[in-house]
């Protein structure tokens, strides 16, 4: 998912292991707001990072069957995380960190190896969000013994979230902040919208055949199964996860997109429809959350009024 709007200032760089785009509609401001972008990505990867030894998610997991004190960022990112738990009976669930590690994803994507990396040895169910542990009011923390947390379904919407929205206030201008597809709009948008052209891969060049859709603002997020993948065993593997299996979920969508009230509403009904497989449509049409999905077969599926493709609007 890549963003483009008519006249506003703009700046894209690598962050988070994905690029960061932060978009303006006072070219004026766009300065102000990259400091309050690059603030958030710096701080939200020392919580949250799985990739950083010393960061606070890494140190938690370490300390899994102790007590273990948390910053006010991590016990936010934390609130996040367990609520989305809660909101899809577990479905989207942080205590998937010990089967995404299994199933190879222990290092940074960009460190991952093309080829095949061995045997595949499934971690099995997670310990699922209930058993955690999380006296909010103390920030204090304690997992069970053998469970690691992974916050990525989460903590990156989040970042967008916290970035836009504050970058709105500092500089008193609309606000799209995309993190590798992860989109959070905030202030006044340009006029018809910050408009968004849709794809499997966000750093993909061309827009020009892309469909694409309009926000004001809210969150746009896009999960799918065909960019960050490797081999192991001889399976083509993926870093979403059924806490379930401790597996990847069956293929039945290669892509879905979802617009919501926030970046972390949208990403995660995005990620709880890859996992749900054809039971996704339902969920969604109940949830009243308009999305695109793409069949691994390339069939477009939309629901709750997502637009027709318009491709090549993009600009």
């Amino acid at each position: 998912m890549t963003a483009a709007a008519t006249h506003p200032a703009s700046v894209s760089f690598p962050a988070l292991g994905t690029t960061a785009s932060l978009l303006v509609t006072d070219a004026g401001a766009l300065g102000a707001a990259r400091k309050v972008l690059d603030a958030e990505l710096a701080a939200v990867d020392e919580a949250c990072s799985r990739f950083r030894p010393d960061s606070e998610l890494s140190r938690a997991n370490a300390a899994a069957g102790a007590a273990f004190r948390v910053s006010a960022l991590f016990a936010e990112a934390l609130d996040v995380a367990l609520h989305a738990a809660e909101e899809t009976d577990g479905v989207v669930d942080p205590t998937v960190g010990t089967a995404v590690a299994a199933l190879g994803y222990d290092v940074t994507f960009a460190a991952l190896r093309p080829q095949d990396l061995g045997p595949v040895r499934l971690a099995g169910p997670s310990a699922g969000w209930r058993t955690v542990e999380w006296e909010r009011a103390a920030r204090r923390l304690r997992l069970p013994p053998g469970t690691a947390l992974d916050l990525g379904a989460t903590a990156k919407a989040l970042a967008a979230d916290r970035a836009a929205h504050r970058a709105a206030e500092v500089t008193g201008c609309g606000v799209l902040v995309n993190l590798g597809g992860d989109l959070s709009a905030a202030g006044q948008a340009p006029p018809g919208g910050w408009r968004i052209a849709i794809a499997d891969d966000h750093a993909a060049p061309d827009t020009a055949n892309r469909p694409t859709v309009s926000i004001t603002g809210g969150g746009l997020a896009t999960s799918g199964t065909t960019v960050r993948t490797w081999r192991r065993g001889g399976r083509r593997l993926h870093h979403i996860v059924d806490p379930a299996t401790g597996d990847i979920p069956a293929p039945v969508w290669r892509t879905v997109s979802v617009a919501a009230v926030s970046c972390v509403a949208a990403n995660t009904a995005a990620t709880e429809a890859v996992v749900l497989g054809e039971r996704a449509l339902g969920r969604l049409r109940r949830a009243g959350l308009p999305a695109r999905l793409v069949r691994v077969d390339g069939t477009v599926e939309r629901v709750c009024g997502w637009p027709e493709d318009n491709p090549g609007d993009a600009r």
